[in-house]
């Protein structure tokens, strides 16, 4: 399957996109040159090949859960531009 210029000025109208008339005929060639590795693809026999979920074997590696000192309250308000014993100060956003 071949795509010509209309269909190229379709799809551009579709995916919302400004294609300069210059630039249609660069576009055409690349999505035919997707198509034709596309149909190389579906040529090949894979038949008794499973499915990939992922590219690699690799699995997600996470660090250990380690619980460490956090920041004292009383040092945190010390950093802080407006605060009283317990909180910071902030102004009210809600009406």
């Amino acid at each position: 399957m071949k795509v010509t210029k209309d269909d190229v000025v379709k799809i551009a109208h579709l995916a919302r996109l400004e294609l300069k008339d210059s630039h249609v005929g660069d576009m055409q060639d690349s999505i035919n040159k997707v198509l034709d590795w596309m149909e190389a693809l579906n040529a090949v026999d894979t038949t008794g090949v499973a499915p990939l979920v992922h590219m690699t074997s690799s699995l997600n590696h996470f660090r250990e859960d380690v619980a460490k000192e956090g920041l004292d309250r009383k040092m945190a308000l010390v950093l802080g531009p407006d605060t009283n014993e317990k909180y910071f100060k902030v102004p009210q956003v809600i009406e």
